[in-house]
């Protein structure tokens, strides 16, 4: 794959036809000017355009190719060699003028290129026809075209699809987030949670394994989940939707250039001004007139009041005429998004005491978020090319309010991303070089939205039984500042259609990065305070709160780590019909918060004491020792622990195409792919260790204890405040203090990747049709787990004859109840069949149609999103289940249609198999008996568990001097399919089953079926 944007003037091949010696020597050549080149690397965004020139006599040598692209004016030339091949690389996408010049023939053609493609366009200059790209009939280019033929890139090995700008602005949709348009490509999903918050995720890998790369820089998460920057559990988008012209979605089978990643790659391209301006301005809007009630406003009788509102403006041309442009953008959305507050616990609104029926029912969550993007590019001459990129992201939202969390109890959250990008390329002769400076500040403040003292209300006691919650109608316990602030300089190298036993296409990047993490974790930062509703609900009976280790940390940690990447590739074209992908990366990291880190020393005395349930002279490390844990691996003074350094990502490739047509290309690969251990695990060593959770009882009527006597204290109003509770644990801080020890031998998480395909070019009723069909494997190995360390006595986990019931409350002597032991060692595998069916819309044919059809067959060792992992002494107790949220069977297909009268219609279709739900099933034990509990997963038994039909329709007015205004309606889940995601998961106890078990709750993802109205205007 070659570079990005602007490629080569004019490049003399470079051939080594002698012995293989001089292949190695070119290839160390290569090698030290990668290493001096400034770092990092940056992942293609930008088209090659390569093929073949021929004449009346065959193969044109030393003819002239250039490519101008018709929008901003930029030209780049090359020549072909004796064997008449040519390679334009570093193209921006967009549409280019190819003309060829040869023998004193001068002919041309339009054509378009994609984010990111290697296109091949064989071309002639006498009366032989050329070879039509991607199935595209022949055309003689002595003729001069004036329309632009769409290549497409059938010779890769990558499992990829491109997603263009016609079907990001006709498709319906109900969020502008550019990334939902990513699930028409089989293999992935676009999640919608029923809080409204949006993730991406490929096969059986959570979302954390993707990775989105914006103009050639990754946009990676390195502190919190969700794979994207900003991209943990909200509503907003990661981009401005009118920022982006076109993407590309790789799920396996990457090169070597991307990096920080395990499962789907994401490579866009933002636009650019051209030499005329243009503009545009959107509004669209929705509220709950115009949708469908809930479930839950089903029964209550009425609709909670809800927008969806989302406008923005764009614009863009030039400064200087075919040299300087310009382009930025604004998007907003305020969202009231509607939840319902209800008891749990099969507690209703009317029985609840008076004071807390108010908090009951529909009520409505805000979200605000501001979206700006601004490029400057500037061309000079044919060799320099600059741009400038800045983006600024803002959001405020409330949640965490539903189901039992009131209001009150909810999480006031602030979301921040800022990034700038300095692009720097320069084109040589046979070589182009590209580079980034790039800047990032991303914060994520999640804070209560209310202060004060919490109020819990349950049914029963909160011991062995679990957490019984009626009610949260109090402040909440939230309060975090997580961060992520620095720099990067990325560095690619590209030496194009060197000569050695067919062409080759070197390409090779380093990278440098420092990244200054960060995190502050003060949970619960409000006390709370718990009151049973059969009780005294003047009096609480338990008490819950955070405290800061007086004079040693508050529960922050900081930690500059950085990030260092070397990769090469070679795309080989051995022939007209073979082309070898063959690349090897290696990355690596430092985190000083993880290798520096000591063990404290009360921490390591505690361990070798003695163990105050075992016999004399045991210790709580011999305990242990019992148990199968050495915390040989576990404890450090700051000496035992290293960084990963075998992280080497081999990545093969090829395609073959059987009749050198393009028509019928077998492809496929295999490769292994790094992503990394995200800080928001590695800082709990650190900050559980310095805010601890304190506990106490109250002796209440039912709540019964002997003040006095360990946690237990005789209720008195004055504990109702903050500086009377630290006061309780200034003399014992350790009590209730959790002990968080991370393995000393971490490694990093990773994938190994194995496809194989056909992709073929079908000509039906004159109609080109583009399918590809490829079956996949991928396995994830050493994803990060937190394990419960506690032990019996003799070493056991579990009670005498059970096989569940964790052994709460043998934590570290003197210290919390739980010791947590971080290691890794949770896998999924997954076999995919792929299938995509795509006829790209073109404006002569006025429709296009896709369909992506994927069959997974998958497992995973633990819940995916369950980093704690505390019922079982190893993952290996959970067993191997279904991959929550990964349906069998997924279809999507999407249509768009020129209707009459100026009316474009579209549609896109989701249909789903059921996919499991985990629970602890308990349905063989007696009641108050846990001892045949285990882990299990519930699914649906129907054929269809998620269905959604979105429908579209627009026209747009041309109102005179250049202004067009349009207006579009899209009606979301137009059938109102209810798509349940919540189910009564309780199987009963031995000899009582659940007659209710399975069935579905009042939780759905939404939307309902919803109308929502767009306008705006464009010149």
């Amino acid at each position: 794959m070659t570079h990005d944007n602007k490629t080569s003037r004019r490049h003399p091949r470079l051939r080594f036809p002698g012995a293989p010696g001089r292949s190695l020597l070119a290839c160390a050549l290569a090698s030290c000017l990668m290493l001096s080149a400034p770092a990092a690397l940056a992942q293609s965004t930008a088209a090659t355009i390569r093929g073949t020139v021929s004449g009346n006599a065959g193969p044109s040598g030393n003819a002239s190719v250039t490519a101008t692209n018709l929008a901003s004016g930029l030209v780049r030339k090359v020549q072909t060699g004796g064997d008449g091949n040519y390679t334009l690389a570093g193209l921006p996408p967009g549409t280019y003028r190819i003309d060829v010049n040869a023998d004193g023939q001068s002919n041309t053609r339009n054509v378009t290129v994609a984010v990111g493609q290697t296109a091949t366009l064989n071309l002639s200059t006498g009366g032989v026809a050329e070879t039509a790209p991607s199935g595209q009939s022949a055309t003689d280019i002595d003729k001069v075209t004036v329309t632009a033929s769409a290549l497409a890139e059938v010779r890769t090995s990558e499992n990829a699809t491109y997603i263009s700008t016609k079907q990001i602005e006709s498709l319906p949709q109900g969020t502008r987030n550019f990334l939902a348009f990513a699930d028409t490509v089989p293999g992935v999903q676009f999640v919608q949670a029923s809080n409204g918050s949006a993730s991406l995720r490929s096969g059986a890998q959570s979302s954390n394994g993707v990775n989105v790369y914006i103009d050639g820089v990754g946009q990676k998460n390195y502190v919190l989940p969700g794979g994207i920057s900003g991209q943990d559990d909200t509503r907003g988008n990661p981009f401005p939707q009118s920022a982006i012209g076109e993407y590309k979605v790789i799920t396996s089978n990457y090169k070597a250039e991307f990096d920080q990643l395990s499962s789907a790659a994401i490579t866009a391209v933002t636009r650019s001004g051209s030499n005329e301006f243009h503009g545009d301005f959107f509004w669209d809007n929705t509220f709950e007139k115009w949708r469908a009630p809930t479930p839950a406003e089903d029964k209550a009788g009425r609709k909670t009041d809800s927008k969806e509102e989302q406008y923005g403006i764009s614009f863009g041309g030039p400064i200087i005429q075919d040299k300087m442009h310009f382009f930025v953008a604004y998007e907003a959305k305020e969202y009231n998004t509607p939840f319902t507050i209800k008891p749990g616990e099969g507690v209703t609104a009317a029985t609840l005491p008076a004071q807390f029926q108010s908090l009951i029912g529909g009520v409505n969550a805000p979200f605000k978020e501001d979206l700006y993007f601004a490029k400057l590019d500037l061309t000079l001459g044919e060799n320099h090319y600059f741009e400038l990129t800045g983006k600024y992201r803002d959001e405020t939202e409330l949640t965490g309010v539903d189901g039992i969390s009131t209001v009150p109890f909810g999480t006031a959250k602030d979301n921040q991303d800022k990034r700038a990008d300095l692009r720097y390329q320069y084109t040589g002769e046979g070589w182009l070089n590209d580079a980034h400076l790039t800047y990032e500040d991303a914060a994520y403040n999640p804070r209560a939205n209310a202060f004060g003292n919490g109020y819990v209300l349950t049914r029963g006691d909160i011991g062995s039984s679990g957490d019984k919650r009626v009610l949260n109608a109090g402040p909440g316990e939230n309060f975090q500042n997580k961060a992520q602030k620095g720099w990067s300089i990325q560095d690619d190298l590209t030496f194009t259609d060197l000569q050695w036993h067919g062409n080759h296409t070197v390409k090779m990047g380093v990278k440098y990065k420092v990244i200054d993490v960060s995190a502050a974790e003060q949970i619960p930062y409000n006390p709370q305070f718990f009151y049973d509703i059969a009780g005294d609900l003047a009096s609480p009976y338990l008490v819950r709160f955070g405290a800061g280790l007086p004079g040693i940390a508050d529960g922050s940690v900081e930690s500059r780590n950085k990030q260092f990447g070397i990769y090469i590739q070679d795309d080989w074209e051995v022939n007209d019909k073979l082309t070898l992908n063959l690349g090897v990366r290696w990355d690596y990291e430092t985190s000083d918060v993880y290798t520096d880190y000591r063990t404290p020393a009360d921490v390591v005395a505690a361990l070798n004491s003695q163990d105050p349930r075992a016999p004399a002279g045991q210790s709580y490390r011999q305990t242990l020792a019992k148990g199968g844990i050495d915390l040989n691996d576990f404890i450090s003074d700051g000496s035992q622990r290293s960084n990963f350094k075998d992280a080497i990502q081999p990545r093969l490739g090829f395609s073959y195409d059987l009749n050198a047509d393009q028509r019928h290309v077998i492809y496929g690969g295999a490769g292994r792919a790094y992503d990394r251990n995200i800080f928001n695990n590695l800082q709990l060593e650190t900050t559980k260790g310095t805010f601890p959770t304190y506990s106490y009882r109250f002796n209440q009527p039912g709540h019964t204890c002997t003040p006095g006597v360990g946690d237990c204290l005789a209720f008195n109003p004055g504990l109702m405040n903050r500086d009377a509770l630290e006061a309780l644990v200034a003399a014992n801080p350790n009590f209730g203090r959790e002990v968080f020890l991370l393995s000393n031998d971490l490694k990093t998480p990773y994938s190994d990747q194995f496809s194989i395909g056909m992709r073929n070019a079908v000509t039906i009723g004159g109609t080109e049709w583009q399918t590809d069909v490829g079956v996949s494997r991928i396995v994830s190995k050493d994803g990060f787990a937190f394990l419960l360390g506690n032990r019996n006595p003799d070493g056991s986990f579990y009670p005498p004859g059970a096989k569940w019931g964790p052994p709460w409350g043998a934590g570290v002597p003197g210290f919390g109840r739980a010791l947590i032991l971080g290691v890794n060692g949770i896998e999924t595998r997954a076999n995919a069949l792929l299938v995509k069916i795509d006829k790209p819309y073109t404006r002569e044919s006025g429709w296009g149609v896709t369909l992506a059809y994927t069959f997974t067959d998958a497992e995973e060792n633990r819940e995916t999103g369950e980093s704690f992992s505390l019922d079982h002494p190893s993952l290996a107790g959970f067993g191997w289940h279904d991959p929550k949220g990964v349906p069998r069977h997924r279809l999507v297909a999407t249509g768009i249609y020129d209707g009459p009268w100026g009316l474009t219609f579209s549609g896109k279709l989701t249909l789903a198999s059921p996919t499991g739900y985990y629970f602890v099933n308990c349905s063989q034990s007696p009641n108050g008996d846990d001892a045949a509990c285990f882990t299990d997963q519930y699914k649906e038994d129907r054929t269809v568990g998620f269905k959604q039909l979105d429908l579209a329709v627009s026209k747009e007015f041309d109102i005179g001097a250049g202004i067009k205004f349009r207006i579009r309606g899209d009606v979301l889940n137009v059938t109102n399919a209810r798509n349940y995601n919540q189910f009564d998961t309780f199987a009963g106890r031995l000899g009582a089953p659940n007659p209710n078990f399975g069935d579905h709750q009042d939780g759905i993802i939404l939307p309902t079926r919803m109308f929502k109205l767009s306008m705006g205007f464009s010149w």
